[in-house]
């Protein structure tokens, strides 16, 4: 099994326990900041990710680490679990697919939204209105601003594009034009 596909079993497995034990964006918050501390340590890493080192020293050390921490039960259980079975190292890939599973949950999707000129306050709304519509569900928008599109809006759910960007509708004509001369 691949590291992300453990990682997918951990995050679904900790996020029905959280819907059953405690808020589960405490829960991702927590979480997200223990595994900013292990990463964040080279050595603490290097040690915690070292197969070399002894499931049960790992555990000692994140027995150790627990009280400073100050997380939920869930989490502390979810720490102990990871480094009595030398999981640790998925502990990242854990927290992305937390969080990509509570959004699931919440029925939130993210949107990323790329315009030639930053977006005023008013059309940002009535495009997230609109895709919220599309996807019934609630969207959760990034903006980024790409002059090279010329003009309109690229967004992107997931692995879904809708690309109204003048660059976009140019290439579309140039296509058109190439494929009437033949």
């Amino acid at each position: 099994m691949t590291a992300r596909m453990s990682a997918l079993r951990y995050a679904r497995a900790l996020l029905d326990v959280a819907l059953a034990e405690a808020d589960p964006a405490v829960v991702e918050q927590e979480l997200a900041a223990a595994a900013e501390l292990f990463t964040g340590h080279a050595a603490l890493w290097k040690v915690m990710t070292n197969p070399a080192v002894p499931a049960p020293k790992k555990r000692a050390i994140v027995d150790r680490m627990l009280p400073q921490l100050e997380v939920t039960p869930v989490v502390q259980k979810m720490l102990l679990m990871l480094a009595s079975r030398d999981r640790v190292a998925l502990l990242p890939g854990i927290v992305e697919a937390y969080g990509e599973r509570l959004l699931d949950h919440q029925k939130v999707v993210r949107a990323a939204v790329t315009s030639a000129a930053p977006l005023p306050a008013d059309r940002l709304t009535t495009l997230e209105r609109e895709l919220a519509g599309l996807t019934g569900r609630r969207v959760v928008m990034s903006t980024a601003v790409d002059p090279s599109i010329l003009g309109g809006v690229v967004a992107r759910i997931g692995s879904t594009v809708w690309d109204g960007s003048v660059r976009r509708q140019l290439e579309k004509i140039r296509q058109r034009l190439v494929a009437s001369s033949q």
